[in-house]
């Protein structure tokens, strides 16, 4: 397995730099980190005594790393959940937050997993896909990307100014289908007529 460290490298690598895009509910983001996460570590980069988007823009590339790691990663527990998980719930959290967890517990309940989904990974939920990899070490990883997939797209259906994140302006996968499949394999990739067939109806 990458070590977290490669990991949050290719997570920065996939967030890319400074955008604000107004159609974004995180608000001000760079290398994947936003503003909300910044004023809550109270990270005055910039020295003026305030928390803004100024600092948003100052934080460096080792910095994102290091939120990443000890708040994405260690804080939530990701690494005491089945290695072939780590990368894509990881990954998820730095992009949905505690809703990469709820999709797990979801996804571990259709398992047949009794589990609470409250985006929080305990005990239990630790025990659940331990046992679910041991009956599905092949398939768990893949389950797990086609949920984040499925996520994403039900998302967008709720959420018409997001659609953008899931559709290009060509009609292809958007960014968030594309970020999903990375974790999924190459077998279970939606074709670009499904693709098309899934976000018919947003027009």
């Amino acid at each position: 397995m990458k070590s977290v460290e490669a990991i949050a490298e290719e997570i920065i690598a996939r967030e890319g730099g400074y955008v604000n895009d107004p159609d974004d509910p995180g608000g001000a983001t760079n290398f994947g980190v936003t503003i909300g996460t910044i004023r809550r570590l109270r990270l005055d980069l910039t020295g003026d005594g305030k928390v803004s988007t100024a600092d948003v823009r100052a934080l460096t590339r080792e910095k994102a790393k290091e939120i990443f790691i000890r708040d994405y990663f260690e804080h939530p527990r990701i690494g005491e959940l089945p290695e072939v998980l780590q990368a894509s719930v990881f990954d998820m959290y730095v992009n949905a937050g505690s809703n990469a967890v709820e999709i797990l517990q979801r996804l571990l309940r259709d398992m047949g997993q009794a589990i609470t989904v409250d985006g929080i990974i305990g005990p239990r939920t630790i025990e659940a896909a331990g046992i679910a990899c041991a009956s599905a070490p092949n398939h768990l990883a893949d389950a797990y990307g086609i949920a984040r997939r499925n996520y994403y797209y039900a998302l967008a259906d709720r959420r018409p100014a997001s659609r953008k994140y899931a559709r290009r302006r060509d009609g292809g996968k958007g960014g968030w289908i594309a970020r999903a499949e990375e974790f999924i394999a190459p077998r279970y990739h939606l074709t670009e007529a499904e693709h098309a067939r899934r976000v018919a109806a947003w027009g």
